[in-house]
């Protein structure tokens, strides 16, 4: 389960960074809204699939709730998916 949370987290993390860097740009200076709609769409599944299996990780692995707490918080901050993914989930995939 480890394995697929990091995918997860890597690729919520690209979408939020281009759903800000990329799409809303195109959105309100280019008056492009599609990308940002479908990166959204993107954006906001990969969101919910990122904090339900980050609950179930912390529950399944025992890692208490201030782990639990820094997983949820590093979807909601850019760039903090990939912090979180080098210093905590790297360190329990070698752990394995």
């Amino acid at each position: 389960m480890l394995p697929l949370f990091r995918i997860i987290a890597i690729l919520e993390g690209i979408s939020y960074l281009t759903l800000f860097a990329v799409t809303m740009p195109l959105k309100h200076l280019a008056d492009l809204p599609t990308p940002n709609l479908y990166v959204g769409y993107a954006h906001g599944g990969l969101f919910i699939v990122y904090v339900v299996l980050a609950v179930v990780l912390c529950v399944i692995r025992k890692w208490g709730l201030k782990r639990m707490f820094i997983l949820v918080l590093a979807s909601l901050l850019p760039f903090a998916t990939f912090y979180v993914d080098k210093k905590y989930l790297g360190q329990a995939a070698s752990v394995d």
